[in-house]
């Protein structure tokens, strides 16, 4: 059985190796990289499993290449751990598609969880993913390319907003609870995650505003429930 190769991105070296060390130890391959700008051109040449990224670094951040590496990869897990701690700054982090966000500082347990957790839930979600178009309302969903098309005109959607409308068609004029989608999405439903949910449903209602048939419900106390024209 091959090993889980890890591309870990840091810039705190004794912290790096640390945590190099520890996942290595528990049968992990890392490939470690302190420069921001070097870290898609290694990305590209190892094809790593999972992605685990500082925010802070030298030359380009782990928000710019996170984004860069959903551009290449719309489905390999990312982990951001970083220092800082602000809600705009996780919010912004899972806009980009990370799949998690641990502050420092971290235990190896919790990181190891989070890796295999973050893994786990990539394999439920290839599984089960649609590699067909489906349509909604005047849109046409193109699921494995993350793409919403109206008239000819394409929208691109970010890994998590492809993962909540495909979570809103499947559950399509049913009651779907909150704390479902936040299991679904992030693995729980902490007020960060909550805060985040929040965000992709307004981008989701702006993106289908233009069909006035289509109706994301807020129930209150409750969830959501997506109204689709039969």
């Amino acid at each position: 059985m091959s090993k889980i190769k890890i591309l870990y991105v840091e810039d705190e070296l004794f912290l790096g190796k640390i945590v190099k060390e520890s996942l290595e130890s528990r049968g992990f391959e890392v490939l470690m990289e302190a420069d921001g700008s070097k870290v898609i051109s290694l990305f590209k040449n190892i094809q790593p499993d999972i992605c685990i990224l500082d925010v802070m670094l030298p030359n380009k951040d782990g928000f710019e290449i996170a984004e860069e590496i959903r551009e290449l990869n719309e489905t390999i897990p990312i982990i951001f751990v970083s220092a800082k701690t602000q809600t705009e700054d996780v919010v912004k982090g899972f806009t980009l598609g990370a799949n998690d966000y641990i502050r420092k500082p971290f235990s190896m347990e919790e990181l190891i969880v989070r890796i295999h957790n973050a893994l786990r839930k990539k394999e439920e979600y290839s599984s089960k993913i649609m590699s067909h178009s489906v349509n909604i309302g005047k849109f046409l969903f193109h699921v494995h390319r993350q793409v919403l098309e109206k008239s000819g005109e394409e929208k691109k959607l970010s890994f998590r907003e492809s993962e909540l409308l495909k979570i809103f068609y499947e559950n399509r004029d049913k009651i779907i609870e909150r704390k479902d989608i936040l299991n679904l999405l992030w693995g729980n439903d902490s007020f960060f995650n909550s805060r985040n949910l929040d965000v992709y449903v307004t981008r989701l209602r702006s993106y289908i505003r233009e069909d006035d048939s289509l109706e994301i419900l807020t129930i209150k106390g409750i969830g959501y429930r997506f109204v689709i024209p039969t």
